[in-house]
């Protein structure tokens, strides 16, 4: 601190000159000083306004993320739940076509032993046996006859590779008897 007293009691020109300058140069370091604390306090104050800016733009894109995150939730539960309703369905499905199968095999089992008993009281186990086999289960209605026929013989015509011109001579037989009724 600057003693006031001391200063008035030295008559010196020159020392009043040197404070002078001192006083000066001290008033400008100091402005100069209050200058930088103040444009520093300015960017602090914009740096605190970024962030609170920062801050809502972060909170909004976290709101964001969640209500999608909750909505890719939401779906891929239901998506588990149709998943889970299509594998129902399609082990229902096995299931029933694998009864399906056993009652067919069990049916044809059965019929064989009959057309091999048939044979062993008549002689032969001809092939009109089987066409009769190959078209059970076909009513009357011409199309489904006509599919079946056309789908065996496809089958055991001469010409295939493992075809048979009796089995053909007998499904053709069949259809025609079927056909007419």
């Amino acid at each position: 601190m600057i003693d006031w007293e001391e200063i008035e009691e030295q008559d010196s020109i020159e020392e009043l000159k040197k404070l002078k300058v001192f006083l000066f140069q001290e008033n400008m370091r100091i402005s100069q000083e209050k200058k930088r604390l103040d444009e520093e306090r300015a960017r602090i104050v914009k740096l605190q306004d970024d962030f609170l800016k920062d801050r809502v733009v972060l909170r909004d894109e976290l709101d964001e993320l969640n209500r999608r995150t909750l909505a890719e939730r939401k779906r891929l539960k239901e998506e588990n739940l149709f998943f889970n309703k299509k594998m129902e369905i399609l082990t229902e499905g096995f299931r029933s076509l694998e009864e399906d199968r056993r009652k067919f095999e069990r049916e044809k089992k059965a019929y064989l032993e009959r057309v091999a008993s048939a044979a062993e009281s008549s002689g032969d186990a001809d092939a009109s046996n089987v066409a009769e086999f190959l078209f059970r289960n076909i009513g009357a209605n011409s199309l489904g006859l006509r599919k079946r026929y056309k789908d065996l013989l496809k089958i055991f015509h001469p010409d295939n590779l493992f075809g048979d011109l009796e089995l053909a001579q007998a499904l053709t037989k069949e259809f025609q008897k079927r056909r007419d009724n």
